[in-house]
């Protein structure tokens, strides 16, 4: 039983690395673009 628990804590603390890492790596950069909106001034 104490095997089974030692490979899931293994396994739970790969994935949050590899999760770090994924997210370090410039993948989840969303892309971006140049949004123009004329805006129109009622000044009175």
């Amino acid at each position: 039983m104490g095997r089974i628990i030692r490979f899931l804590l293994i396994l739970i603390v790969l994935v949050v690395l590899g999760l770090i890492g994924y997210s370090y790596s410039g993948y989840l950069v969303p892309t971006q673009q140049t949004v123009t909106t004329p805006v129109e001034l009622d000044v009175d």
